[in-house]
């Protein structure tokens, strides 16, 4: 029986050469190979919120998503977005390559930094980008107070 030194190098080298196998095949071309990171499960559409001086502003992204697949809700101080990402039905599974796109239903729920007058909100839907413009409520807009001089 021999007793072999132990090198942590040697260890870091080994698994350098294993890591490097792996992306090796990973990359290698193959005709068939498709990715499926989570086609079907939870669908977490990206926003932005932002103040203009009378009203916000929120801009949701959803491609692809129908304008009858979204349903809006507005409360004086949150705004729910849901819907639906639906896969292609032209597209058989196996003719696909890559899949990286998520499908499902969605749902956000966005507290409003403001109270708002949800009655008079408007939303617009251009180029896969679902925008709502609500009106901040006359309390929460900023006011001017003139000073007077005695």
């Amino acid at each position: 029986m021999s007793i072999d030194k132990w090198s942590p190098l040697k260890e870091l080298e080994d698994m350098r050469k294993d890591m490097d196998r792996l992306f090796d095949e990973f990359a290698k071309p193959s005709r068939r190979r498709v990715i499926w990171p989570k086609s079907e499960g939870l669908v977490m559409p990206s926003i932005e919120l932002y103040n203009r001086t009378d009203d916000i502003v929120v801009k949701v992204e959803l491609p692809g998503v129908r304008r009858e697949d979204i349903d809006l809700t507005v409360t004086k101080d949150a705004l729910v977005v849901k819907g639906e990402v639906k896969r292609s039905e032209e597209v058989k599974e196996e003719d696909y390559f890559i899949a990286e796109r998520t499908y499902g239903n969605f749902s956000r729920t966005i507290q409003l930094p403001f109270e708002v007058e949800n009655e008079k909100a408007q939303a617009s839907m251009n180029d896969g980008v679902l925008q709502i413009v609500i009106p901040k409520r006359e309390e929460a807009r900023p006011r001017e107070i003139r000073i007077e001089v005695k």
